[in-house]
């Protein structure tokens, strides 16, 4: 095994895979080397908390390639692998075990690890997060011995699981420490709906609910204490609040970092020949009027991924592509494209009750985003209407008769 690859993608995720292939596509002949945490082949995330967990597609149906195909574009796989330290002026990898492998250039797609609670019983059998393969599996290979699940943590994650363990008939408590679920990422029109939705699948979903301690018996969960002292029965708790950027390794070796690490519009950190991309890079967007963001999505990873890859090949390239996001719960398909951050008002088109609508989120009448529940069509052409910055009268756009296609300026 070769201990130099011209290029080191550090990450074997959506990112990760995606700056492989891009480059093999865009006639890059160098030497790659993919190099991954985990034993497995790159897959999609997304299922781990949809349908992988329910049982609905094997592991082979969310491979992103097949095994095979690696081999065939002579792709190096470095696989159950962590990477301890980077020295940028040397250009070298130090793994755990103390191997090290030098670099021309280094893509840094390592993602995030869950963020889990520190409270007293955290560490308990039984309490499990949702980010890789072995978590999912770790989770399903118990279901059978468990009636009772506490999910802490509102967001997609808890959401997407709360419903999958519901259909598969568990009792399912989902506790929020904000006010309403969604809060980080969505207008409270849409966290309105999530929850009474849940509740009416018959989930016991509690916001300002604050979590104080796991309780267990002989080092087992049995319960989640909150901070009013009642103790929620629970054989399996899943914690979903977010992750923590993988970014150690190159804020030691100097990389500027702010809740990840800073890239610039071709993905490049401070570090010299070192990009990132992905849940851990933090960039300018101008769908967020500029501010730095760090975006956690398939589409960022793969167009930030795309980026780096023509940006290496001497092509011109920057990352500007519009954010968009998925989440499947139960029936129901939401679709969001856009930023919603900052936004000072909000048009509801279409009849919740009815299970299809959107919200549109406006910022000084200017159309910046928008969640689709079951409303594809709202969700293709509004795009158009952020990208051209349109500002369209409120009366119009809150009528679901008069296609979105027709009020772009």
């Amino acid at each position: 095994m070769s201990n130099r690859a011209d290029i080191a993608i550090v990450g074997a995720g959506h990112g990760g895979a995606q700056a492989a292939i891009m480059l093999r596509q865009q006639k890059f002949e160098g030497s790659i080397a993919l190099i991954g945490d985990e034993p497995e082949y790159p897959y999609e995330r997304p299922p781990l908390s949809k349908e992988y967990f329910a049982g609905e597609k094997p592991f082979e149906r969310i491979m992103i390639r097949p095994e095979k195909f690696w081999a065939e574009r002579d792709v190096q796989m470095m696989l159950g692998r962590h990477v301890d330290t980077i020295d940028p002026e040397a250009h070298r990898l130090t793994f755990a075990d103390g191997e090290t492998l030098e670099y021309g250039k280094l893509i840094w797609a390592a993602g995030g690890i869950p963020r889990m609670l520190t409270c007293p019983g955290h560490d308990l059998v039984g309490v499990h997060a949702v980010r890789t393969r072995a978590d999912t599996d770790a989770m399903t290979a118990k279901l059978d011995r468990v009636e009772r699940v506490a999910i802490v943590g509102g967001g997609y994650i808890g959401l997407e699981a709360a419903a999958v363990l519901t259909k598969l008939g568990k009792k399912v408590v989902l506790l929020e420490a904000m006010d309403r679920v969604l809060a980080r990422v969505a207008g409270a029109e849409l966290s309105d709906f999530y929850e009474a939705y849940h509740r009416a699948q018959g989930v016991d979903l509690r916001t300002g609910a604050t979590v104080t301690a796991i309780t267990g018996d002989e080092g087992h969960v049995t319960g989640v204490e909150l901070a009013d002292g009642e103790v929620v029965p629970a054989d399996m708790a899943i914690i979903g609040i977010g992750i923590v950027p993988a970014v150690e390794p190159l804020m030691d070796a100097g990389a500027q970092c702010d809740n990840g690490v800073l890239v610039d519009a071709q993905c490049r950190t401070s570090l010299p020949d070192v990009f990132a991309i992905g849940d851990c890079a933090a960039h300018a967007n101008r769908f967020a009027d500029g501010e730095t963001v760090r975006l956690e999505s398939v589409q960022n990873a793969n167009d930030q991924a795309t980026v780096v890859a023509k940006t290496i090949m001497g092509l011109p390239a920057e990352y500007d592509a519009i954010p968009w996001f998925w989440s499947n719960q139960y029936d129901l398909k939401l679709q969001t494209v856009g930023l919603s951050t900052g936004h000072d008002a909000t048009v509801l088109r279409g009849d919740p009750a009815a299970g299809s609508f959107s919200i549109v989120y406006l910022k000084a009448g200017r159309v910046i985003a928008l969640d689709c529940v079951s409303a594809t069509k709202d969700y293709v052409q509004g795009r158009k209407l952020i990208l051209e910055r349109c500002t369209p009268d409120p009366s119009q756009l809150a009528d679901p008769a008069i296609p979105l296609k027709e009020l772009a300026d």
